[in-house]
């Protein structure tokens, strides 16, 4: 590191870095726990925590004074008519009603905000120079973020299960298609809807991680990572696009709905998998590609 300056810090010499000191291991720099418990401190993770805890409570409110509708002009039952059967119901209508949007907030804040937030700060530079190795800060930081999205996507169907089934009580998964899932096995359903919205969000994540290695602004790495997805949202819509839609993330957002039927249907959540994790593994390799050769300023 002898070549860097006070307000610079070139593209990372390996060799260098290699021989910074005696006994020096780049592996046990910035540990996971270490980076796990800054993120833990942030306002944002424990506000973000509560919205997600309040929002079954809000609903549940909302059921009580409104009541959940009988159907549409169709007759035909939705999910959300369904909600306040059971517990496993109520917890499949918050995944319903927060797919789409609100479980993307979280994901964009954690993976868009944690390199950026850094730089913004004019601590990146330290970092690097503590030795932490670009690729290892890097993977600590997209770890610990994939962790908390991870646990976000968790946290609101655990706590919606447990305050529906104070609230309505225990039983089986009511299908809206008719017929039900017992209540053993609708957990194990909810489960896989709920690894699938994961998966499906890990598009949200890339960019907004390449995003936080690109720009000193964490506002702009989360806003245009929701942006981008709300982009393909509305891509996703154009009908006239027709066999390429299948190639949006977007199209397979709710094909989690799969694992609600009388029968549990794969092909289009492990589609939709497949995209998401091709388009995420892209992401995070143009992220570490670009962030190896950056000038760090900040």
């Amino acid at each position: 590191m002898s070549s860097t300056t006070p307000s610079t810090l070139p593209p990372e010499n390996p060799a260098v870095t290699a021989e910074a000191a005696p006994g020096y291991r780049p592996g046990r720099t910035l540990p996971l726990r270490v980076e796990a418990l800054r993120q833990w401190k942030r306002r944002r993770t424990l506000v973000m925590g509560g919205i997600l805890v309040a929002l079954p409570f809000v609903l549940i409110a909302a059921f009580a004074i409104g009541g959940t509708g009988d159907g549409d002009r169709d007759g035909r039952v939705s999910l959300i008519d369904t909600a306040t059967t059971s517990g496993a119901n109520f917890a499949a209508t918050c995944l319903f009603v927060s797919a789409g949007f609100l479980l993307v907030v979280p994901v964009a804040l954690f993976c868009g905000d944690t390199v950026a937030s850094e730089a913004s700060w004019s601590s990146l530079r330290y970092l690097l120079a503590a030795p932490v190795p670009r690729s290892r800060l890097l993977a600590s930081k997209l770890a610990v973020a994939l962790g908390y999205s991870a646990a976000a996507m968790l946290l609101l169907p655990l706590v919606a299960l447990a305050a529906g089934t104070v609230a309505y009580g225990w039983g089986p998964l009511q299908l809206p298609t008719g017929g039900s899932v017992p209540a053993g096995d609708a957990l194990l359903r909810i489960g896989i809807a709920t690894a699938f919205v994961f998966a499906s969000q890990l598009v949200t994540a890339g960019l907004a991680f390449w995003l936080s290695t690109r720009t000193d602004a964490p506002l702009g790495a989360v806003g245009g990572a929701v942006g981008l997805t709300i982009v393909g949202n509305v891509l996703d819509a154009v009908t006239a696009l027709g066999d390429w839609r299948d190639f949006l993330p977007a199209h397979w957002q709710f094909a989690w709905i799969d694992a609600l039927q009388p029968q549990l249907e794969w092909g289009g959540m492990v589609k939709g998998t497949a995209i998401s994790l091709t388009y995420a593994l892209v992401l995070f390799a143009l992220a570490f590609r670009g962030f190896a050769r950056k000038d760090i300023v900040s």
